[in-house]
């Protein structure tokens, strides 16, 4: 089997949820396998640190998960159009893994979640693509073949998957965010094996 990375962060459930839908489309492709992950949250006390495990949830990543993937899946929630900065914060960490091309020709998608229908998703989703393409990565967006993208009154774009959670935070995931988040996955996963054959 072929492991492909699902890295997200989530705040309130419903980037986590779309991670989720993702890792069940990269499943339902044989000979491929969702590895789900998390980074712990930022904070501003530099005397506080997150625990070595989560407390719930995936567990953290680690830079051997970048090394051992064949594909990856990045989302975060959208803070002010752009990616979170507990996610940030881990790739300003991967220079190593950018000096020895880890990532470079593999494929990835990226996710996200907003709070307000015209907050920033297309943006947040760009921001995160950026660190992906310094590393040498090969995006896979969603095509406009698949109906839902033209259907949806919710998320979804072509640059990748998303949700419009309100402002109550909802983790519940429209069926039109639902279905391009699979195929997100699925079209990751056909991808990376693709390339790794």
């Amino acid at each position: 089997m072929q492991e492909i990375l699902v890295l997200y962060y989530s705040r309130h459930g419903a980037t986590r949820a779309l991670a989720q839908v993702i890792a069940h489309g990269i499943e339902s492709v044989p000979g491929a396998a969702a590895r789900v992950r998390t980074v712990p949250g930022v904070v501003t006390e530099t005397t506080v640190a997150a625990p070595a495990v989560p407390d719930e949830g995936a567990p953290y990543v680690s830079h051997d998960d970048l090394h051992e993937c064949v594909g990856l899946a990045l989302g975060s929630p959208t803070r002010f159009g752009n990616m979170a900065a507990a996610m940030k914060y881990f790739w300003d960490g991967t220079s190593g893994e950018w000096m020895k091309g880890t990532l470079a020709g593999k494929p990835a998608a990226v996710f996200t979640s907003t709070a307000s229908l015209h907050g920033g998703q297309e943006t947040t989703l760009l921001s995160m693509m950026l660190p992906l393409l310094h590393h040498g990565m090969v995006l896979v967006g969603i095509p406009f073949t698949e109906a839902a993208l033209t259907a949806t009154r919710t998320g979804g774009t072509p640059y990748g998957a998303s949700h419009f959670a309100g402002q109550e935070a909802q983790p519940v995931i429209s069926e039109d965010e639902r279905q391009l988040a699979f195929v997100s996955g699925k079209r990751l996963a056909s991808v990376a094996l693709k390339l790794c054959a």
